[in-house]
This record gives C-alpha cells, sequence and structure tokens, in this order.
C-alpha cells in the first residue's frame, strides 16, 4: 500500500526541484572548471600542476573506490539510526538524497539530514521519532570526527604518533574536542526539553519543540551506542573512515604521504572549512584542508595537490548519485511502503526515571520508541 502524502506545495518547500538542482550543478560545474583553469594557467602552480599530472592512476581509483565506500556507510548509519527494518532500497535512496543535497546546497551537513528527515515523515515514519533521529545521526557522524581529533591530537602531543606539530595545534584540539563532546552530552539536562507553552506564541513554540528535538536526539544517539546498534554505530564509523582514507589514497596518488596522526587531524580541522556554505564547500573545505596540513609541515604543492585530487571524487560522487536520487524522490516517496508500521512495531523499552522526567509521554497517537528498540 503506497503511502498518503502532505499537500504537493509542502513538498516542494523543502524538496529541490530539477531545475534548481540543475542550477546548482551547473554552479559547481562552473566552480570545478574556474579551478580546474586556474590550476593549468596561473603562474606559481607549477608544482600543483606536475603532481597532478604525475599521479598514480591506481591510487585515483583507490580513491575513488573508497569515496563510493563512504557514501554507501552513510547509507548504513541512516538505516541503523531511523529504523533498522527499513526497506535497504528506499534507505540507499533517502541517505542518497540527502548526501547530494550535502553537496548541492551545503549547511553543515544539516540541509540534507533535513530533507532525509523530511522524507520519512512523507513515507509514514512519525514526525518525533524523524525529528529525534535527524538530531541522532547527526551527532553521531560528527561525534566520530570530534574523536578522532581528541585521540590524534593526544597521541600527536604525547609524541605517540610521529608529527612536527607544537603543543597548540595538538593538544589545543584534543581538548576542545573533548570539552565539545561533554558539553553536548550535558545539553539534554539544560535544554528546556518537554516544556511546552500552551500561551506562548509561535516563536516560543518552535523553540520548545527544537529543543525537545536537540535534546531528545542526543539521548537517542547515546541509546543507540549503549545498545551497540552496529549499524548506527558501525556506518558512522566507517562514514568517516572511508573518506579519510580516500584522502589518504589521494595522498599516495601524489607520493607524498602525511603520517597518520597528521593525516588524521589535520583531516578533522581541514573539514571545518566546509561549514561556509558555498555550493559543494567548495573554496571553504580545499582552503580548509590546504592550510591544515600546511600547518602540520606538509609541503604546499603536495598538499593542494592532493586535497584538488581528493575534492574531485568527495563532491562529485555525492553530487551526482545524490542528485540523481533527489530527483527521483518524489515517485520513491509515492511507491514507498508505510513504515510508520515498522517504527511502531518495535518493541519499547520502559525509559529511566530520569529521562521520563525530561521527556514526558506525550498526549498522542504517536506510540514511545526507544533508541534501543529501533
Amino acid at each position: 500500500m503506497s503511502v498518503a502524502t502532505t499537500s504537493e506545495p509542502a513538498a516542494v518547500d523543502l524538496l529541490p526541484d530539477r531545475r534548481r538542482l540543475g542550477l546548482r550543478l551547473a554552479l559547481v560545474a562552473v566552480v570545478l572548471g574556474g579551478l580546474v583553469i586556474a590550476i593549468a594557467s596561473l603562474p606559481g602552480l607549477g608544482e600543483v600542476r606536475d603532481r597532478l599530472a604525475d599521479a598514480t592512476p591506481g591510487w585515483l581509483v583507490a580513491a575513488l573506490a573508497l569515496q563510493l565506500g563512504s557514501c554507501l556507510a552513510f547509507v548504513v548509519a541512516f538505516r541503523g539510526v531511523y529504523c533498522r527494518r527499513m526497506p535497504w532500497k528506499l534507505s540507499y535512496d533517502l541517505a542518497m538524497a540527502a548526501q547530494g543535497t550535502n553537496a548541492l546546497l551545503p549547511a553543515g551537513g544539516a540541509s540534507g539530514l533535513a530533507l532525509g528527515g523530511w522524507a520519512l515523515t512523507r513515507a509514514g515514519m512519525p514526525t518525533d521519532h524523524a525529528a529525534r533521529r535527524t538530531v541522532a545521526l547527526y551527532v553521531l557522524t560528527s561525534s566520530v570526527n570530534f574523536v578522532t581529533a581528541a585521540l590524534a591530537g593526544g597521541l600527536l602531543a604525547l609524541g605517540i604518533l610521529s608529527g612536527s606539530a607544537s603543543l597548540g595545534l595538538t593538544a589545543g584540539p584534543a581538548a576542545l574536542a573533548v570539552l565539545t563532546m561533554a558539553a553536548a552530552l550535558r545539553l539534554p539536562r539544560v535544554l528546556p526539553a518537554g516544556r511546552t507553552r500552551e500561551s506562548g506564541g509561535h516563536l516560543a513554540r518552535l523553540i520548545a519543540s527544537a529543543s525537545t528535538a536537540l535534546a531528545g536526539g542526543i539521548e537517542d544517539a547515546r541509546g543507540l551506542v549503549r545498545s551497540r546498534n552496529p549499524l548506527a554505530i558501525g556506518g558512522s564509523i566507517a562514514y568517516m573512515a572511508f573518506d579519510l582514507a580516500a584522502l589518504g589514497a589521494a595522498f599516495a596518488a601524489i607520493g607524498d604521504v602525511p603520517p597518520i596522526g597528521v593525516l588524521m587531524l589535520a583531516y578533522v580541522l581541514g573539514q571545518l572549512g566546509g561549514l561556509i556554505p558555498l555550493p559543494g564547500g567548495v573554496g571553504g573545505a580545499d582552503g580548509g584542508l590546504i592550510a591544515a596540513f600546511v600547518l602540520f609541515g606538509t609541503p604546499l604543492g603536495a598538499a593542494a595537490a592532493a586535497v584538488l585530487a581528493y575534492r574531485a571524487f568527495q563532491l562529485g560522487l555525492p553530487a551526482l548519485l545524490g542528485a540523481v536520487a533527489v530527483i527521483r524522490l518524489p515517485g520513491v516517496l509515492r511507491r514507498a511502503e508505510d513504515i510508520g508500521g515498522l517504527v511502531a512495531d518495535l518493541p519499547a523499552a520502559a525509559p529511566s526515571d530520569e529521562r521520563a522526567a525530561v521527556f514526558p509521554p506525550v498526549g498522542s497517537p504517536a506510540p514511545a520508541f526507544s533508541a534501543q528498540a529501533a
């Protein structure tokens, strides 16, 4: 039985149409084309041109394959977080559409996850569950980066991993990563989750709803880890690990691989440039990664050549596969079976007293969910 969808205007508000996607793809192509022309013609970039021209084809193919593995790992994490009973084909379509949206409409990863959560509500998933799990997926995938920064920075600072960098560039990011994770874990206790304001205005209710989803999503992410959900945990780790390995393969292709600790920490720090809302993060992510590697002692020519080769795959593959998935998404949702029942039929564990106090039962027909069950 097909899912009954909401009105078409709501779909148009969030789902990019083909014209908008075409314009975004064209813009990304123009920007990438401009970079290619600049590399090929501007003076002072001779070393970058030489390194790219001499890149080992086998390692470039490996980088492409590893990037595909990263895309598929996100599909695994997506299914594991939202619902492990979701059909794999639907999981692929929705997760790939989310990745394509992140590549074409970047907003620090939030735009794609918002689209994925919205699409699941169109397929029958209760809005409360979709909102919380959207936050949980963002928290899980982001936490892998923070853990990597803490481990790599700490091990570099202690001299266990090789790499020439000051304590400020090693212990500093490690400490900030630990503090950020600790602060995120405490958010559910300080946010006004569950405290709805019946008499408040629209903004007050919106803030209360967002606070509830944020706090609930963090709690769900913790529950998914505590329950050892293999898809959510393994997919989130593999999503970053394959992407990091693709960058390492790009460095191997140009013949100058940084030490593993430097590769890990510079990768995490450089990705912060992708938070700048540019098409595909072009310029922000590239510049951030190149700058990070140069700060850790990698020659500029090697860093620039490897990062540009890596970004061609990291941006191009999700953009192409994701654009196809987004175009197909309306038809996919029309044909999708109602997955609300898949979630509702899962056994719900009794929440702890603290959790019940923060998230009291809502007087609605929507069932209660547990991170472990779903």
